[in-house]
Order: structure tokens, then C-alpha cells, then sequence
């Protein structure tokens, strides 16, 4: 079956600076996450779950990576009108620029959607890590008589100064919006939450980001050429003129926002019982069907990691560590606290002996990693010491980047033997 009552908008998000050096060559979406998924596989799955199969992922850096990964991902039916299309920025005669912000993105996209029969935008992010239900979002949007309804989630007073906060009424109708209030206005910004929520002094509603428009309404705010961004000035802009809905969310949810968050919710995938849930049935993440091999262990000691296929490991010991697809770690080596996000090829022994590779893709002999990320395709040499942590400065060259004591080891980068960061 096909939702044909929702239209769904991945919003690609901009240059992505603030997760960079992943994003140097990719687009944020486009972001490997659990060694062998993608950020965008998010709120996709989340929509193919609730029968939501046609969508639009608008993006303008880096596009070309998210590109393939989608043309060699999602596959329909011949006989469905199901897809997942990818609209980057394009000039045309009534459009000479670039997308402005996420509410131009979608103004600029806009001919691509009404080409469609639907009653509901959705509007997503791409640069998040939850799994939710649209369909009970829809339908309370449907009951409720909204034109607009947002995806709220409680907050502690600490979180609540770094996002937008949104008041409802006892019909969790939003009445009033504010930007990152400050700490001592945020007394008037409570709202009505569930009991859990209150006993773990979650009072505040701050928007997820995920909205949903009546398809009339929408198409008629983007004809103000004005407003570019939908947190800033769309919804602010539309609370007090149109009955505007606040759906409360209490799973799990993280925006993938900077690169602390992105090491912590990898790294959260480690825990006996993770909050985001990779082995939910009815909650699937979906992504490229890989024909990888097993993956080969010999001696080494495993606690706490997740490992994905493909992998040849002889390290000593792995310990809370998220493994990717055709990672290679060598003799003696530990592992601990890091993210390996893997290799996109196996390098075959033609290839090192013409090449005179003296070092693999991978991680060598002997060699000690710790509170890290390393990007794809990258070559650490035996003997090599990493351990990160509050100790380091930041600092950036151009092997890795050091950011809030997170050692980032740069895409297709070469650490040479012996090679030491602590």
C-alpha cells in the first residue's frame, strides 16, 4: 500500500560545516551512520514504514554520493507510483540562486511537487536519528482540525536554551514560539507533558523539526518570496493566523547536529539495550542490499561493539566500537571508544604488490585507537597511537581534524607507521 494522502520533503540541510570534515565530500545525508547505514535511510525507513513511499530529498553540496546511494537503494515496483527522488538546487528563469534556507528550498522545489495528488506535506530532516510513526501524526493532525501541526519533544531546562520552544494550550494547540530563550525567561515557556516527562523535569516542548501543512496552506505561504526558513520565520510567522497543532513525540531523538552528537548517538549503539533500536521488526531501517562476505574474527576480544559485515579483524581486543563494512584492523591492535566507519573496496593482492602499498586500508599491527573517527577508506599505519579525549586542543591538518577531544581521521587519509596523537 502507498500513503497517497502524504507527500514527503527530506530537507538535505546546507554545507553541513559544523560535521565537517565528514561532510568535505559529501553531502550531510549522505553521512555513514552504524557502519552501514547513511543519515538519510532515517526518516526514509520512517516514512516506508508507515506506507509513505513517495518522496523528495532537496539538497544543493555535495550531492553526488547521496545520488548514488539512493539510485542503488530504493527500488520499486514498475507498476507503483513509489520513489524516493533526489532535487538539487537548480537556476531557472524565475530562480537565479541557491536554496536560501529550508522554506526556499522546498518554494524553489515546489513545481517538482504539485505535479502529484496528495492532501499533506511532510516535511522532514535529513541530519536525525529517531524512528516514529507519522501515521499517528497524520491522524492527529486530521482529528484535530489543523492546517499546520509540529513535532514537539520534551526538554530539561538545560536543552531548552538551544532550541526553538513552542507553549500549547490544553488542546495542544502552539500558541506562542520562541528562538533559544534564555535561561531566565524560560519559566513562562512550560507546557502541559506526560507524568514521565515531568519526573525527569522534561517541561518544555522544543520542535523536532518535522512538520506537517495542509497542501493548500503551504502552497499559498510560499508565494511570499520573503521568508526562506521554516523554524525562524514560517512557523512564527503562521501560529497566530492558522490553527497550528503540537504532536508530542517521548521516544528517542537526536539532531545529528555537530560532530560530539554524531560520535555520542554511534557510540550509543553499543549499549546493552540501545535507545535507538537497529533490531525493531515493525521499525526496519532500510539501506543498500550489500553481497558482503561474513565477517572473519581470529583472537580478538569483543565487548560492547557492533560489527558490520564484510570485516577481517585480528585486533587484541575491540571495546564499545562501531565497526563498518570491510574494515580491516590488524594484529595486536585495540579498539576502544571509536567509530570505523570502513572501506568501500577490499584491496586485492594484485593491487598491493603492483601498487607497492606498504600500508592497507585499515588499521595495522600493533596499533592503539581510542575515542575517535575514522572515515572511509583510511590508511593507519602499524604502531600507530591515538587517544583522544578533553586533553587535546582543537586543532585541524590535513591527515585529521581534533574537535571537543574527538580525534576525526580525514576520508582516504594516511597515518604513517608509528604515528602518534594523545
Amino acid at each position: 500500500m502507498i500513503n497517497n494522502k502524504v507527500l514527503a520533503i527530506i530537507l538535505g540541510g546546507g554545507q553541513g560545516s559544523r560535521l565537517y570534515p565528514l561532510t568535505k565530500d559529501r553531502s550531510k545525508p549522505a553521512v555513514p551512520i552504524a557502519g552501514k547505514y547513511r543519515l538519510v535511510d532515517i526518516p526514509i525507513s520512517n516514512c516506508i514504514n508507515c506506507d509513505i513511499k513517495r518522496m523528495y530529498v532537496l539538497t544543493q553540496f555535495n550531492s553526488a554520493s547521496l545520488n548514488r546511494h539512493i539510485k542503488n537503494t530504493y527500488h520499486f515496483s514498475f507498476f507503483s507510483t513509489a520513489f524516493v527522488d533526489v532535487l538539487a538546487a537548480e537556476q531557472t528563469p524565475q530562480n537565479k540562486t541557491w536554496f536560501q534556507g529550508t522554506a526556499d528550498a522546498v518554494r524553489q522545489s515546489m513545481h517538482h511537487f504539485l505535479r502529484h495528488e496528495f492532501d499533506y506535506f511532510l516535511i522532514l530532516s535529513g541530519d536525525q536519528l529517531y524512528q516514529m510513526d507519522y501515521d499517528k501524526m497524520i491522524d492527529a493532525h486530521e482529528k484535530s482540525g489543523a492546517e499546520i501541526s509540529i513535532a514537539t519533544i520534551p526538554v530539561t531546562a538545560k536543552e531548552a536554551t538551544e532550541f526553538g520552544i513552542l507553549k500549547s494550550d490544553d488542546k495542544h494547540t502552539i500558541t506562542s514560539f520562541i528562538e533559544k530563550p534564555a535561561a531566565e525567561l524560560l519559566p513562562e515557556w512550560t507546557s502541559e507533558v506526560s507524568e514521565d516527562m515531568k519526573h525527569q523535569g522534561r517541561n518544555y516542548l522544543a520542535s523536532m523539526g518535522i512538520y506537517v501543512f495542509n497542501r493548500d496552506l503551504l502552497t499559498k505561504l510560499m508565494e511570499n518570496p520573503d521568508t526562506n526558513d521554516f523554524g525562524k520565520e514560517i512557523i512564527p510567522n503562521a501560529i497566530d493566523k492558522h490553527k497550528t497543532l503540537s504532536y508530542q513525540y517521548e521516544g528517542y531523538w537526536t539532531d545529528i547536529g555537530n560532530i560530539d552528537s554524531f560520535f555520542e548517538a554511534n557510540i550509543g549503539l553499543t549499549d546493552d539495550i540501545p535507545k535507538f533500536d537497529l533490531y525493531d521488526k515493525k521499525k526496519r531501517i532500510y539501506t543498500r542490499a550489500r553481497m558482503l562476505p561474513t565477517t572473519k574474527l581470529s583472537g580478538t576480544v569483543v565487548d560492547k561493539s557492533v560489527i558490520a559485515e564484510g570485516c577481517i579483524i585480528s585486533a587484541a581486543k575491540i571495546e564499545k566500537s562501531v565497526i563498518g563494512i570491510r574494515s580491516r584492523i590488524g594484529d595486536e591492535s585495540t579498539v576502544i571508544n571509536t567509530y570505523m566507519m570502513g572501506s568501500d573496496k577490499y584491496e586485492t593482492l594484485e593491487e598491493i604488490h603492483r601498487d607497492k602499498t606498504e600500508i592497507l586500508i585499515g588499521i595495522g599491527q600493533r596499533c592503539f585507537i581510542k575515542n575517535a573517527i575514522i572515515d572511509k577508506n583510511c590508511r593507519i599505519g602499524d604502531d600507530v597511537k591515538i587517544n583522544g579525549g578533553k586533553h587535546l586542543e582543537d586543532t585541524e591538518t590535513d591527515m585529521y581534524l581534533i574537535k571537543d577531544g574527538i580525534v576525526v581521521i580525514k576520508k582516504g587519509a594516511t597515518l604513517p607507521k608509528k604515528f602518534t596523537i594523545q
